[in-house]
């Protein structure tokens, strides 16, 4: 039933940005877009749906809410941070690889995550390995793994742990 759910919302949530990108509508477009978010949302990976991950409850659909703006937020920050950097090329940098920790124990979790933090500027996900994720970060200001976290991960794992454990 979990899954079943997971797979609605998933089609739901393809089929709305479906309808926002190909806006003004017709009923031809709308149609295609409904059969192509019902594929994906059906599509198994490996036997089972990463969507089987996701929560539905209405905490963790708040906090899919709540995750956007946060996601948002380091999204803009990240980029006037690199902006600006490539504006001062005196800003110092120290460009490197730092190991941080994750608590997600699903997929889905660790997808959204490495995705996230791949997609603010500044930071580039390497490699996921076990509960470890190698980030290239355009300037280190943490080489330890508990600080490198603290800095990169645990703003959008707080909401991740809720919305796919």
């Amino acid at each position: 039933m979990r899954t079943l759910k997971a797979r609605l919302i998933g089609f739901l949530g393809l089929w709305v940005v479906w309808l926002l990108l190909t806006s003004p509508w017709s009923a031809q477009e709308a149609l295609v877009g409904a059969l192509v978010a019902a594929f994906i949302s059906l599509l198994p990976l490996a036997g089972r749906s990463p969507l089987g991950d996701l929560r539905v409850t209405p905490k963790a659909l708040a906090y899919l809410f709540l995750y956007f703006f946060v996601f948002l937020k380091a999204l803009v920050l990240s980029n006037l941070d690199v902006a600006f950097r490539v504006l001062h090329p005196k800003l110092p940098i120290a460009p490197g690889i730092v190991k941080v920790k994750t608590r997600l124990r699903t997929s889905l979790g660790r997808l959204l995550l490495t995705s996230s933090i791949t997609l603010t500027p500044g930071t580039i996900t390497v490699e996921l390995r076990g509960d470890d994720i190698y980030v290239h970060w355009i300037n280190v200001t943490a080489a330890d793994s508990a600080g490198a976290t603290a800095a990169i991960v645990q703003g959008f794992e707080k909401y991740l742990e809720v919305i796919c454990g």
